[in-house]
């Protein structure tokens, strides 16, 4: 998306909200702030991480091995007939055809990366966004934005940040964060109720 366009979408909502905030509540949390303090998360991405470099690998020693025949073809196609250079040559290429297949099959699109990441990673998705529309419906917030979305947020007061809190509908106790956005060990202490925008004075 560019600049203006952001822009554009940014100042859209913004006027959209300055419209509408005299009648209701509204917070923001940070999703990525909220996956890195799950568990479950975290063995989510070391998994990927794990099957990311064993396909790798495998996809390598694949091009290694196709390197070495060719490089073989290349020494030793002086001596062969042309029938067995057609033969070479031909296994070469599928060879390379495999491989170019297999790192498609692994890494392409809905390939088997992205298939074992929506396994692992919506539920933990869909449990926070559940956790977050029962914050909303309990707290009266008729929007909660998303501080790491595209919708650009040029200061957002940390007294409005509801992370910790939709963290705590989920069962997970955090840190009670610093105004540097990092955690302190201590019990979190944002409060489960308040959190609206005050409003400016009518004239």
């Amino acid at each position: 998306m560019n600049t203006s366009k952001k822009l554009f979408i940014t100042a859209a909502a913004f006027f959209l909200f300055a419209f509408t905030a005299s009648a209701q509540k509204y917070c923001f949390v940070n999703s990525e702030y909220i996956l890195d303090q799950i568990p479950a998360y975290k063995d989510a991405q070391a998994q990927l991480d794990q099957l990311s470099i064993k396909w790798q690998k495998e996809i390598e020693e694949k091009y290694a091995n196709i390197d070495k025949l060719y490089k073989a073809f290349q020494a030793e196609q002086i001596l062969l007939t042309e029938e067995m250079k057609k033969r070479r040559q031909d296994e070469i290429l599928n060879r390379e055809k495999e491989a170019k297949d297999l790192q498609k099959q692994r890494f392409g699109y809905e390939g088997d990366l992205f298939k074992k990441k929506q396994e692992l990673v919506k539920p933990i998705q869909d449990k926070i966004y559940n956790a977050v529309k029962k914050y909303a419906n309990d707290q009266s917030y008729a929007v909660i934005f998303d501080k790491s979305s595209d919708l650009t947020m040029l200061y957002a007061n940390p007294k409005y940040d509801k992370s910790d809190a939709v963290l705590k509908v989920m069962g997970i106790k955090v840190g009670a964060k610093s105004t540097s956005g990092t955690s302190v060990k201590t019990e979190s202490t944002t409060p489960e109720k308040g959190g609206e925008v005050p409003l400016p004075e009518k004239k």
